[in-house]
């Protein structure tokens, strides 16, 4: 059916007739102007894809009546402009494309239907790791380790950027997913198909949201989720609220982007906005660059959002100036966003448009903060560290607690490093790492670290070898200007080399501590810490032996690398003393907000992100060297443990499968609070005791062969055995940390993969019992995938994590939540009990469901299927089995 919009497209510019719009102001509605920026973006794309089929008149009306619909959970399709992929999540993404073509052709379908429909970019970021650093050969040593342990993956997807059309791979050595988009990928206007319209994009990445900094609406999706947008589909959404966040003031010299973004992302964390959009407006945007507000963007999902949206302003516009954008791109920009009344002046409160509600940050009350020790919505004042650290070590263990007796407060090691004598205590530093697109994309807190530095060693100060220090930028930009202002040398002086492009220990790819460092660490049961320019510090994310991960901004980072301990008070002690004796504060080295600034007008130009840029998908020789097939239909290596054709197509039809009731179900695992998908789907390092371990030993591999679980996602061997293989797991049928749970018919207790495949083998489904926020943290389909392996039919929790939820529902696993008021603890369950879950022949969303234990006891639950298309992927067993049925008919 032809748009019944179709009647308000005109050219932008009558000049040239065939480059149209959607001419929103000829609806001539009084409402659009009062809708928040980022609801006109979803109104738009409404309007644009209008086709009475997936996109009713009806949805541009509810959008439309946003104020009156916003709390009414309405439903509504929203088509984004591209999507965007890291290799972590985006190799399984392949791998799924891969193994739905040979499912639609087992089908008697046309499998090359399976192709991306809506344009995707895949960014190579998250495979590299620190194995060296401190040494000016790190970056390249690095990242022939990654092509040596990668190899497969990368001439996998070299295949899919061939086999499938509409997809762009961003090679290994490029930087990080969020800054090439923020730096290049991103248009800010759409310019396809003979239309402009506003860009906007989902990605695999919870960070994804860092792009709501320039402009573009953008959000973390499920990476299943994301496949169906790639073939199409829109995504099903509830109308959000939008939260507007007003800023006023400017902030204080010594304030940095980084201690803004972790004072809102606790003051938004206690506000409450999951499941909403926050819109960031007032005099005080305009304060701030692009890069401050993408680093804000960015860490969204740390205070909860679906989207942290800033409209685009004049600045906006000059910033796709800045880094090279096409400069008649740049004017017809701004020339549709006028026209459609998207552009926004943050001085002129008359275009503030309505809110849900609204709450203020006044700029100038930011102090500068770091976050932690075990997650990123805490955080503490630099002036507070010392205290608040001390304070953790005796409190009970928590999320600010390590239960340390009182009498091992100040225990210290003695330990040998390179012919040496140090001393390690409760508090030392062992990671101090400048990563994570949060702060790299940003010149101000980069430059400012590197003026920093140049200052510590003027001022005669070092960092202690031991110390694990390292620098990944997110573009090759950044090293360009830190070269070109000549603060380079003075980073590799204080053991900050850059070791590699991506994302690194943000992401628990931090290498392997010195020998001696571990040694002393276990030895003395010490909380040693990291110290990350990073988003998350989760408990177990960054490094098994850092227990203690503290967010702080890059020249903080290397204050705190400087001083070798967290317990330091930097306003009363020094960092160090020169070689005449000389105490120097860290107030005599820091940086001046007027010195920085100076040096970034004059270090960071257009020219220099042109010259990056413009050679991005070629630069990588090792890359162009690879040899990948180029069959439509991928041939599976049987002997490759990198990548498999999953089971999860295994005896598809094209007749659906009526839902049956779970009986007698077994809980495999019962949780409290927070548990992340860190610890059900762990990225990082495969212990040599774990199931995946002893798998890839079958295989014939050794330790040193066995990489990350992040890099074996296209394996579903791998996964399932790690999921919950976190050795922070805390399960309350265990009495201690560790990736174990017990076999109830047995009684044993038994790693989490080796209990599910006896219950398996006996033919009981299994549950997970959870608190709240169940799911936290990363985007990762394996989330969903690896329980659903295991044998996982459904979570019963307190609340999700929206984008886990949503993958739990695209694989087909069964999203319960209590009734308000109710949780285990009040239902007196104990996750011994079996349980039994009624599911009706006629669903509904967000209907009450049943649920009988074995003990007699009944009580019902909510079956968070929150939307029609979500019940539709449940009766198909997930929403790619629906798409394969959907090509192959």
């Amino acid at each position: 059916m032809s748009n019944p919009f179709a009647w308000i497209v005109e050219p932008l510019d009558p000049k040239q007739p065939l480059k149209k719009f959607f001419n929103i102001s000829k609806l001539e509605d009084v409402r659009y102007a009062q809708l928040p920026f980022s609801i006109r973006v979803l109104l738009e794309a409404a309007i644009r894809n209008c086709d009475e089929f997936l996109v009713k008149k009806g949805d541009v009306e509810n959008i439309l009546n946003w104020k009156v619909v916003q709390h009414k959970n309405v439903e509504v399709p929203f088509k984004p402009a591209r999507v965007i992929l890291q290799d972590f999540t985006g190799v399984p993404a392949v791998v799924d494309f891969a193994a739905m073509r040979d499912a639609v052709k087992k089908l008697g379908g046309d499998p090359e239907k399976i192709n991306p429909i809506c344009p995707a970019d895949l960014v190579i970021d998250h495979s590299i790791q620190v194995d060296f650093n401190r040494r000016s050969d790190s970056l390249q040593k690095n990242q022939d380790l990654e092509f040596e342990r990668n190899r497969e993956r990368f001439e996998f997807l070299k295949w899919g950027s061939q086999a499938f059309k509409n997809m762009r791979i961003i090679p290994p050595g490029s930087g990080i997913i969020h800054q090439v988009n923020l730096e290049y990928l991103a248009r800010v206007v759409m310019d396809q198909d003979g239309y402009y319209y506003p860009d906007s994009v989902v990605g695999t990445d919870s960070h994804t949201t860092m792009i709501d900094g320039l402009g573009v609406l953008g959000w973390g999706v499920g990476g299943i989720e994301a496949e169906a947008v790639m073939l199409g589909q829109p995504i099903s959404m509830v109308l959000p609220e939008v939260v507007g966040y007003k800023l006023l003031g400017n902030p204080q010299p010594l304030v940095t982007s980084t201690d803004i973004v972790l004072t809102i992302t606790k003051h938004l964390r206690q506000v409450g906005v999951v499941g909403k959009f926050v819109e960031f407006f007032g005099p005080g945007v305009a304060q701030l660059s692009i890069a401050d507000r993408a680093t804000i963007a960015n860490m969204c999902p740390e205070y909860g959002a679906t989207a942290a949206y800033f409209p685009v302003d004049d600045i906006s516009i000059g910033y796709l100036v800045q880094t090279g954008r096409d400069k008649e791109k740049v004017m017809c920009t701004k020339k549709y966003l006028e026209a459609v009344g998207m552009l926004r002046d943050f001085k002129n409160s008359s275009q503030d448009p309505d809110f849900t509600q609204v709450v203020e940050l006044d700029l100038h009350t930011v102090v500068p903060c770091c976050s932690g020790p075990k997650r990123p919505q805490d955080k503490v004042a630099v002036s507070d560290m010392k205290k608040d650290f001390e304070t953790c070590l005796g409190a009970k263990q928590g999320f600010k607690g390590f239960q340390i007796a009182p009498d091992r407060h100040n225990s210290v090691v003695k330990f040998n490093f390179e012919g040496c004598d140090f001393m390690l205590g409760h508090g030392s530093v062992v990671i101090a790492a400048i990563t994570s697109c949060t702060n790299t994309s940003n010149p101000s807190v980069m430059l400012g670290a590197g003026l920093l530095a140049k200052k510590a060693v003027e001022a005669g100060l070092t960092v202690k070898p031991y110390i694990k220090t390292s620098l990944s930028p997110g573009s090759g930009v950044v090293t360009y200007y830190l070269r070109e202002s000549r603060v380079m040398s003075y980073l590799s002086q204080l053991g900050f080399d850059v070791v590699g492009y991506g994302c690194m220990t943000c992401i628990g790819n931090s290498g392997p501590l010195p020998e001696s460092v571990v040694e002393a660490i276990t030895q003395g049961d010490l909380v040693a810490v990291g110290v990350l320019s990073g988003n998350r510090n989760f408990e177990g994310r960054v490094h098994p032996n850092t227990r203690a991960n503290y967010l702080a901004s890059p020249p903080l980072v290397i204050a705190y690398a400087i001083a070798g301990t967290i317990r330091i008070n930097f306003e009363k002690e020094p960092l160090g003393t020169n070689a005449s004796g000389k105490k120097i504060f860290l107030k005599d080295i820091w940086p001046t907000r007027n010195e920085i600034q100076a040096v970034e007008r004059q270090f960071v130009i257009p020219g220099m992100f042109k010259e990056v840029y413009q050679k991005i998908e070629t630069v990588n020789e090792s890359w162009n060297a690879l040899d990948a097939p180029s069959d439509k239909l991928y041939t599976w290596n049987p002997k490759s443990t990198y990548i498999k054709s999953p089971p999860f197509f295994d005896g598809l039809t094209l007749a659906l499968q009526t839902p049956k009731t779970i009986e007698d179900a077994y809980v495999l695992l019962n949780f409290g609070d927070s548990v992340t998908t860190d610890h059900i789907s762990p990225a990082g390092n495969i212990a040599r005791n774990s199931p995946a371990a002893r798998y890839l030993t079958s295989r014939g591999l050794s330790p040193r062969e066995f990489n990350s679980y992040g890099s074996r996602r296209g394996n579903d061997a791998v996964m399932a055995r790690g999921a919950f293989a976190n050795i922070r797991l805390v399960n309350k049928f265990i009495d201690k940390q560790g990736p174990q749970t017990v076999h109830f018919p047995s009684g044993e207790t038994l790693d989490v993969f080796d209990a599910a495949e006896r219950y398996k083998q006996t033919g009981h489904p299994l549950i997970v019992l959870a608190g709240k926020e169940y799911g936290a943290g990363s985007s990762r389909d394996w989330a969903a995938k690896g329980p659903f392996l295991l044998g996982v039919k459904a979570v019963l929790a307190e609340s999700y994590e929206r984008i886990h939820r949503s993958n739990l529902v695209g694989m087909g696993v069964i999203p319960l939540q209590y009734l308000p008021g109710e949780d285990a603890g009040t239902l007196g369950l104990t996750g011994q009990e079996r349980y039994t879950i009624i599911i009706p022949e006629k669903l509904k969303p967000q209907m009450n469901v049943q649920i009988k234990l074995d003990t007699g006891k009944k009580f019902h639950a909510i079956m968070r299927f929150d939307t029609d298309v979500e019940l539709t992927y449940f009766h198909n067993g997930g929403i790619l089995n629906y798409m394969i049925r959907k090509m192959a008919s």
